[in-house]
């Protein structure tokens, strides 16, 4: 399978099921994409000899690009076979090892932001804290489920986990008291609103998070839109200072800004260049609001244009922001093309339900924090384990070559199927798609690799 396309000058052809990317010249491009629809090679030679012969293509040149096109394939990196969709269930039926929790460590908030798909905060249930005992039972479970895993990874989150911070600290501390014991290390991530970060906080973070996350979505006007607290008000002037400090203090490194955009901004690349140009985070992430189709914050079929351009117009800003010697991160952008994700983790995607799973403040088991206080999909304790095997069977078996709508789409090693929260939202099935997600994240993909095809010409 090939996925060819065009953009800021760039001709890329992806060769799907070998990860192989190429830029190629105009009669190459055209080259492929007959041998591609079945011609012949020489009715495809012909077709272009005849389109580029004004311009001083030759018949010599044609058997070059003929001749280019048999050693990529040859060399398994062009018109390659999917090799994969046999294999793709016998990697799935495993046995359950968990790798990762998302402690929710507070089931409330400090903010009452309107699109919260976590309902402000509680998940569609009463208001709660962790217990420092539940949240050592949480990490007890993860270690006695890890098997041969050594490197674990937990996440607090909320709602607004440094509502509960003393347990989180006494939670980190525990953590290390039995790394060195049970062979197992430990990484933290922190996802916080702001509003709760103070001195103590950063200090402890800075020595104990592998990463935070920090959620601004922009421009003062557009975070206060959403982001305020219950009196009404906004964070933006509350929380940017903090952040700013913050990230200073982390030397620049372990972190990103993650905002929301909705109908409301769809312009989203001027909250992202807000952030970089005037308040200096680098590090950035803007994700597309993801609610109730009648919200009037929910994104529509119009903004879908609006939204591929915008990822245009950040693609093209950040290869000049690297020419220019002053490179930004932009989250979905971040792609290795010679070191990716092993085949199990593209067909597989983020483990949700298997490897990853939400443990809530009560401690009941989740498969991510998308589905909390779901009785459908609550899959057990930490006490008991996982007693919902029906439900961990059906996530062992969620990959992107068990959802019928993916099996044409150039991006499924890439995006692994999607998420099965979003999927179960959109469609009421784990092994739907969110379609509109999809089109996003086809042109996102699309735009990342353009990014790295500029980095490689310009030897950046």
């Amino acid at each position: 399978m090939l996925h060819q396309y065009k953009l800021n000058g760039y001709n890329i052809v992806l060769d799907v099921f070998s990860g192989s990317v190429h830029v190629t010249d105009d009669a190459s491009y055209d080259m492929i994409a007959y041998l591609d629809q079945g011609l012949s090679r020489e009715e495809a030679g012909r077709r272009v000899l005849e389109a580029y012969q004004k311009e001083g293509c030759t018949a010599r040149d044609i058997d070059d690009i003929l001749e280019d096109i048999q050693t990529l394939k040859d060399q398994g990196k062009l018109f390659t076979e999917d090799i994969y969709q046999d294999k793709a269930f016998d990697l799935k039926k495993r046995n359950a090892i968990v790798k990762a929790l998302c402690l929710l460590v507070a089931h409330t908030c400090n903010l009452n932001c309107e699109y919260c798909f976590a309902s402000q905060g509680h998940f569609q249930g009463t208001n709660g804290l962790m217990t420092f005992e539940t949240g050592k039972r949480a990490l007890d479970f993860l270690v006695e489920h890890s098997g041969f895993r050594r490197n674990l990874e937990v996440d607090f989150f909320g709602g607004e986990p440094l509502m509960n911070f003393q347990v989180c600290r006494e939670l980190v501390a525990y953590a290390r008291s039995i790394e060195q014991e049970k062979k197992k290390n430990f990484r933290f991530t922190l996802t916080t609103n702001g509003i709760g970060l103070n001195d103590e906080v950063m200090e402890w973070a800075n020595k104990e998070c592998h990463n935070v996350v920090l959620s601004l979505d922009g421009r003062r006007e557009v975070n206060d839109r959403f982001r305020k607290d219950y009196a009404g008000r906004g964070s933006y002037d509350r929380i940017v200072p903090k952040f700013q400090e913050f990230v200073k203090r982390r030397g620049g490194r372990g972190y990103y800004m993650r905002g929301t955009f909705t109908h409301f901004n769809p312009d989203f690349t001027n909250d992202l260049f807000h952030m970089a140009d005037d308040l200096g985070f680098t590090e950035l992430s803007m994700e597309p609001v993801v609610t109730d189709p009648s919200s009037p914050s929910a994104l529509t079929e119009e903004d879908l244009p609006i939204l591929f351009e915008q990822y245009e117009i950040l693609a093209r800003d950040m290869i000049r922001r690297k020419k220019e010697g002053k490179p930004i991160t932009f989250y979905h952008y971040m792609l290795d093309l010679s070191h990716g994700p092993c085949i199990y983790k593209r067909i597989s995607g983020c483990g949700s339900g298997t490897e990853y799973l939400a443990v809530t403040a009560s401690g009941d088991l989740y498969p991510c924090h998308q589905f909390v206080n779901d009785p459908e999909y609550k899959m057990g304790d930490i006490w008991q384990g996982v007693t919902n095997t029906e439900l961990l069977n059906r996530f062992k078996l969620c990959n992107v070559y068990a959802r019928e709508e993916c099996q044409d789409c150039w991006a499924k090693l890439y995006c692994s199927g999607g998420c099965a929260a979003n999927s179960y939202h959109a469609s009421g099935d784990i092994l739907g798609t969110y379609s509109y997600g999809c089109e996003i994240f086809k042109k996102r993909i699309e735009c990342a690799l353009m990014v790295k095809a500029a980095e490689n010409s310009l030897g950046l």
